[in-house]
């Protein structure tokens, strides 16, 4: 006995021809059954909707209901048939849409997410792709996301991910010593133009951060991952601080300031001083701050201590030489 469904309420059926038109227009033709299956109701309650659509639109110059102001799907084939495809839209074909160069660029966008470990849901971005080329007010340009170094790294992170077991590479930490890591993939995350693997570093016992353009030799294991995504609690800045970090005084640009939020250590005191900021940051090493300030030119300047302005304007002065 086939189950009896609760009819809809007024509100619950505006929501669901709401949903319903759209998931249509997405579909050329579909079975009565599929969209029933989709929507978890009646194939009798889809067919009551479909001639609700049928006789649904918006009245015009006339401010009359005339033919082309109503929705219109074909008869014949729901009642022979049993599909629904609708021949005539009203009123959502004339919403504002995506110029074919903006829905390009978020197509080229979720390219490139597709490819990070942590969105396994790739289907759905493809689909999400899909309808944005159909949503779109002209056909997207053809666009290709232009491969880095990172992506033969990223391809086998995530493999480590999809399989559930270790990777191992070598990694040049920021004191510039090479040193080999098995790890449990994590999360990839981005700060700028880099890209970085936040894991669980089994020679560390803990969370460790990497950044993908150190990391070399990867290998995908056959030791099944010991800390998943779920199993560990993934601080909120990207940088984590320790007792051996190096503080040091800077001068930043106001505007600039929020770029170096994750090495700015809690507590620190922020002053302003002849139209800039001075403020402390954390780095674990003065190499990294040398490529932290040559990012920053002319926005940002070291003031102390005088190690590490020396290991700053040494680094500048040699990368000068170099063109003379």
């Amino acid at each position: 006995m086939a189950e009896k469904r609760q009819p809809l309420q007024a509100q619950d059926k505006l929501t669901f021809l709401l949903s319903l038109v759209p998931f249509l227009m997405d579909h050329d033709r579909i079975s009565v059954s599929e969209v029933a299956d989709h929507f978890g109701m009646s194939p009798e309650q889809i067919r009551d909707a479909v001639r609700l659509i049928g006789v649904s639109g918006i009245p015009g110059e006339t401010a009359q209901y005339q033919h082309e102001d109503l929705f219109d799907i074909s008869w014949d084939d729901l009642e022979e048939n049993d599909q629904i495809v609708l021949t005539h839209r009203v009123a959502i074909d004339d919403s504002p849409r995506f110029s074919a160069r903006e829905a390009a660029a978020l197509i080229a966008g979720l390219q490139y997410l597709s490819a990070l470990p942590e969105h396994a849901d790739r289907a759905a971005i493809a689909t999400l792709m899909a309808k944005l080329s159909r949503g779109a007010s002209a056909a997207p340009s053809q666009l290709m996301v232009e491969a880095t170094e990172t992506d033969d790294t990223l391809a086998l992170i995530r493999d480590s991910v999809d399989a559930g077991v270790q990777l191992e590479f070598d990694y040049l930490n920021s004191r510039g010593e090479h040193e080999r890591r098995r790890v449990d993939p994590l999360r990839i995350e981005s700060l700028d133009a880099d890209w970085y693997l936040r894991a669980w570093c089994h020679l560390r016992e803990a969370v460790r951060t990497f950044r993908l353009d150190r990391i070399s030799h990867p290998r995908v294991t056959t030791e099944p991952i010991t800390h998943g995504a779920d199993d560990v609690k993934l601080p909120d800045t990207l940088f984590e601080g320790s007792a051996d970090d190096l503080i040091v005084t800077i001068d930043v640009a106001a505007a600039a300031a929020p770029l170096l939020a994750d090495y700015i250590p809690d507590g620190a005191i922020t002053v302003e001083h002849d139209g800039r900021l001075r403020t402390s940051v954390r780095v674990s090493h003065y190499h990294g701050l040398k490529r932290l300030i040559s990012g920053m030119p002319g926005v940002a300047v070291v003031l102390d201590p005088p190690d590490a302005r020396k290991v700053v304007a040494d680094w500048a002065a040699a990368g000068f030489a170099r063109y003379t």
